[in-house]
C-alpha cells in the first residue's frame, strides 16, 4: 500500500517561492507522482507530476514557468518548487500516485493529508 505524506505549505507574500515535499512510502518506482491543489469552493484540479523512472514531467498550462516538480529517487520525495506565487495559487496541495500522469482528480483514490498554501496580496 502506497502512502504520501505532503509537507513544506505556509503563509507566503505574492511574489515569494516555496518548496513543497512529497514523501512515498511502498511501490512507487513504476508510477507517476502528480501534484493537484484545492482552493476553497472548487475543484481539485491538476498542477503537475513527474515519472519517477524517467523523471519526465508534465505541467498544466497555469504554472508553466513559475513551477518545477523534480524527484529525489534516493529520498522517495518529489518536489514542487513554486516561484512567483500569486494569490490565486492559494489552495490545499495534494500528492497523488498513478502509473500515467491522470490530470482528472476524481481517477485517483490514494491521497496524502494535503499542505495548506496560502499566498497573500
Amino acid at each position: 500500500q502506497v502512502q504520501l505524506v505532503e509537507s513544506g505549505g505556509g503563509l507566503v507574500q505574492a511574489g515569494d517561492s516555496l518548496r513543497l515535499s512529497c514523501t512515498a512510502s511502498g511501490r512507487t518506482f513504476s508510477n507517476y507522482i502528480s501534484w493537484f491543489r484545492q482552493a476553497p469552493g472548487k475543484e481539485r484540479e491538476f498542477v503537475t507530476a513527474i515519472s519517477w523512472s524517467s523523471g519526465r514531467t508534465f505541467d498544466a498550462d497555469s504554472v508553466k514557468g513559475r513551477f518545477t516538480v523534480s524527484r529525489d529517487n534516493a529520498k522517495n520525495t518529489v518536489y514542487l518548487q513554486m516561484n512567483s506565487l500569486k494569490p490565486e495559487d492559494t489552495a490545499v496541495y495534494y500528492c497523488a500516485t498513478d502509473p500515467s500522469p491522470i490530470t482528472y482528480s476524481g481517477h485517483y483514490n490514494i491521497w496524502g493529508q494535503g499542505t495548506q498554501v496560502t499566498v497573500s496580496s
